[in-house]
């Protein structure tokens, strides 16, 4: 059924009359983005870089007990010689997980291992590298602190120590962290489920031939990548032709069963780039065009409940659009706080062009040079249609929107993937 199309104007309406700054179009990006709903119950071994729905506290002290951080003989403090050497009894031995059973008393030790139980009546442990040793006694060569290598009781985590925080992304380091403390469970938000699609009649599917003018529709492979990466629930909607009924329905159809909406080309101003008009009849278009290189014409807006990303459809406009934007508004709905990008600054060791007007995110290599200082270089050609360069990459190079070039040997800003891809 043909849907009533009324065309977009992109010349000077609300949406064209200026470019957003980056900074502008993620500000009113990511303060109007709310998280979604929904929170499961799973096994911690499960949990690994899902969101935490609530908070987390310790129900034990960790360590459970006073413990020794050396392998070496648990003694009394008192019992340490001022000065020269002292012979004390050896009565035992505490090994992990099988303590000793008996009192400490003057002028004697216990053989003990790290992280086993401190013996009733000592507070200190002598390496055993600082002893002489034989079965029944040893002779302290050192001084030694009293208290020295105890671990006590709650050294690390004290009963009621908030763990971890509503909205924390769990790392390995958390998922242990749970396990110290006898967490077998954990509530997390559901995961937020995206519908994509790529929309173009020259797309075609990988593995099959081409014809004349069709090329193989790499997009949809590095969204989906990107999306696998951030742990969403990916719903493939495959390859939407430049018909608007089709996009249309497309769209529609996605919004009816996800939270966000991700598409790559059509959002443009050709005459077959149909999505933002499709979506101005659908739902909302809160914005469609920021002042950066590579990725201006990027759709944001909402359809019903569905938020709605419209990426470029050159390859690298769609991933310099997706990490700069779509991925921190994810954070957020995901329910936690997008983190803040790691920005240096660097030696360029390449003469950077570029024309003033937009900020542009140019791929790059960061290395070591002879001298052992960190400098980054381009990849090469910077076209927006060149896989390659981001392939590559493992830096964005970040010149502002004012700068006319960079020369050899100037400093730049740099911003690693490491985190952000």
């Amino acid at each position: 059924m043909s849907q009533t199309r009324t065309p977009a104007s992109h010349d000077c309406d609300s949406h064209a009359s200026g470019l957003l700054t980056v900074d502008e179009a993620r500000q009113q990006l990511l303060g109007a983005m709310t998280a979604i709903q929904g929170i499961e119950r799973m096994p911690i071994r499960q949990a690994l870089n899902r969101i935490l729905a609530q908070e987390v506290k310790s129900g034990m002290e960790v360590p459970p007990f006073a413990n020794s951080a050396m392998d070496g003989y648990a003694l009394r403090g008192e019992d340490i010689p001022e000065t020269g050497e002292k012979i004390l009894r050896m009565i035992g031995a505490s090994f992990a997980g099988k303590p000793f059973a008996g009192q400490l008393g003057e002028n004697e030790c216990v053989r003990i291992m790290t992280g086993a139980v401190m013996p009733d009546g000592s507070d200190t442990v002598v390496m055993q590298e600082n002893v002489v040793a034989n079965d029944q006694d040893i002779e302290i060569t050192c001084h030694v602190r009293p208290g020295e290598n105890r671990r006590d009781a709650g050294d690390d985590i004290r009963i009621g120590d908030t763990l971890l925080n509503t909205g924390k992304q769990l790392t390995p380091a958390d998922i242990g962290l749970l396990a110290s403390t006898g967490i077998s469970e954990i509530s997390v938000y559901r995961r937020l489920r995206v519908a994509f699609f790529s929309t173009g009649d020259e797309l075609k599917p990988v593995g099959g031939p081409l014809a004349p003018g069709e090329i193989y529709d790499s997009n949809r492979y590095t969204l989906f990548g990107m999306l696998q990466r951030m742990g969403v629930e990916c719903l493939d909607m495959g390859v939407i032709p430049d018909q608007y009924d089709a996009v249309y329905q497309a769209l529609q159809q996605a919004s009816d069963v996800a939270d966000v909406i991700l598409t790559s080309g059509g959002v443009s101003v050709g005459e077959a780039d149909f999505v933002t008009e499709a979506l101005e009849q659908l739902g909302k278009v809160q914005f469609w065009r920021v002042a950066m290189k590579p990725g201006k014409p990027l759709a944001v807006g909402t359809i019903g409940t569905a938020r709605f990303f419209g990426l470029p459809g050159n390859p690298v406009s769609a991933m310099a659009t997706f990490y700069q934007f779509v991925q921190p508004a994810f954070y957020i709905l995901m329910g936690s706080l997008p983190p803040e990008p790691l920005l240096l600054d660097i030696l360029s060791a390449s003469k950077l062009k570029k024309s003033p007007g937009r900020l542009e995110y140019q791929r790059g290599i960061l290395e070591r040079n002879n001298d052992g200082e960190y400098q980054v270089r381009a990849t090469g050609n910077q076209g927006s249609h060149m896989l390659t360069s981001m392939s590559q990459a493992n830096c964005f190079i970040i010149l502002p929107a004012e700068c006319a070039g960079v020369e050899a040997g100037d400093r730049v800003q740099v911003q690693p993937f490491a985190g952000v891809t």
